[in-house]
């Protein structure tokens, strides 16, 4: 049995454990990768909302992850919550200048479900101009793909199209955010997935019946990481979003049951189910 793969993840820290590089890190080590961090922010938060972000120096986020390559170089990178256009800048000018490029999950953290700012409109721009053309595949839900390509959330296969024509090799739009629910209140839940095939833009709608279910908390940030383990695994760009839609879906099923609001996911039980 050889040494793990090394995932890195680069998001913000949540002190309930829900979201952000502790859910991150729970997710690799369930799917047996071995996980490193970069904290973007501090939040302030349970799971009833975010009360407060705290952003950390750019400065910080570069020397650790200039740290860490030097001596835990990534088989695959998850980016999530950058909070500043500093963190932005500085996360695009390391991963242009890796010396082993990787596959790298882009998942924009825009704003969280109550509504406190993840990243500013400046760090939004970076985003957009500078992250997404280095991303293998972007994860957005139809609100944040939107606001990343201008077009109505309305239409999930037109905002992945136009994500790709941003310069991602991939890209996913999420069907389990309010916006779905608002327009499809009682059916399934249903990514689309746009990528490049041979030398075909092929899409592809991937549904599943929606589970009733208050543990939501993470299900995005559970999502991007199975997807930077599965891609680091070699699984194809189809294959790893069908491991991890399934994967997320299993830790819906199997959560604790904790706290008053949106609560966490059951992500080890997951994989040993």
């Amino acid at each position: 049995m050889g040494a793990p793969k090394i995932i890195w993840t680069i998001a913000g820290f949540d002190p309930s454990n829900g979201a952000g590089v502790t859910a991150d890190l729970r997710t690799i080590s369930a799917l047996g990768c071995h996980g490193v961090a970069c904290i973007t922010a501090l939040t302030i938060q349970n799971t009833m909302g975010v009360r407060g972000v705290e952003p950390v120096q750019a400065g910080i986020v570069a020397e650790t992850l200039q740290t860490l390559l030097e001596d835990l170089p990534p088989a695959a990178i998850k980016i999530g919550m950058l909070a500043t256009a500093e963190n932005a800048t500085t996360v695009a000018s390391f991963l242009q200048a890796l010396p082993q490029p990787c596959p790298i999950v882009l998942d924009p953290i825009l704003l969280a479900s109550s509504g406190a700012e993840m990243l500013t409109l400046e760090g939004l721009t970076i985003l957009r101009e500078r992250l997404l053309p280095l991303a293998t595949i972007v994860t957005p839900n139809r609100a944040e793909a939107a606001a990343l390509t201008g077009l109505p959330a309305t239409d999930a296969e037109a905002l992945a199209l136009a994500l790709r024509q941003l310069g991602c090799r991939a890209a996913v739009v999420t069907g389990g955010d309010p916006v779905a629910d608002d327009t499809n209140p009682s059916g399934a839940a249903t990514d689309v997935l746009a990528y490049q095939l041979v030398s075909m833009e092929s899409v592809e709608e991937l549904s599943a019946p929606r589970i009733t279910t208050r543990a939501t908390h993470g299900t995005g940030c559970a999502f991007s990481t199975a997807l930077a383990c599965e891609l680091a695994m070699d699984a194809s760009i189809p294959q790893a979003v069908t491991r991890a839609k399934s994967y997320v879906r299993r830790a819906m099923q199997n959560a604790p049951g904790l706290g008053q609001g949106k609560g966490p996911l059951g992500l080890e039980a997951a994989a040993r189910g």
